[in-house]
């Protein structure tokens, strides 16, 4: 089993940027693809960015070139770096993990179905 804690989020202005942090506990030792989702008031869960053990990523278009995703392996911790953030940005901001996933083209459209998902952390954009 992993656990995942999200931290980072808060309110930010137009334009402005974030760092969200996922700290993994548990079996981390079992290679895990891990990603971002979020979800807005009154819409579905969204696949923001997706990466797996060997590094490939995957992104969603609406944050391609703005927000970036990276593993620190020594500290079990995933991030989601995003810069330029937009009001439609706006949505609260969840860290999944599933061991039997691969990051490819589009892959970023099933991290809301992974395994392993944290509580969320809330971004607001104004």
């Amino acid at each position: 089993h992993v656990q995942l804690v999200e931290s980072g989020g808060e309110s930010v202005q137009v334009g402005g940027s974030l760092r969200l942090s996922c700290a993994a506990s548990g079996n981390t030792d079992t290679t895990l693809c891990m990603g971002w989702f979020r979800q807005a008031p009154g819409k579905e869960r969204e696949g923001v960015a997706v990466i797996d053990s060997d590094g490939t990523t995957d992104y969603a278009d609406l944050v391609k070139g703005r927000f970036s995703i990276s593993i620190d392996d020594a500290k079990d911790t995933l991030y989601l770096q995003m810069n330029s953030l937009k009001v439609e940005d706006t949505a609260m901001y969840y860290c999944a993990a599933d061991p039997e996933r691969v990051a490819f083209r589009g892959a970023h459209e099933h991290v809301p179905t992974f395994e392993y998902r944290g509580q969320g952390t809330q971004v607001t954009v104004s």
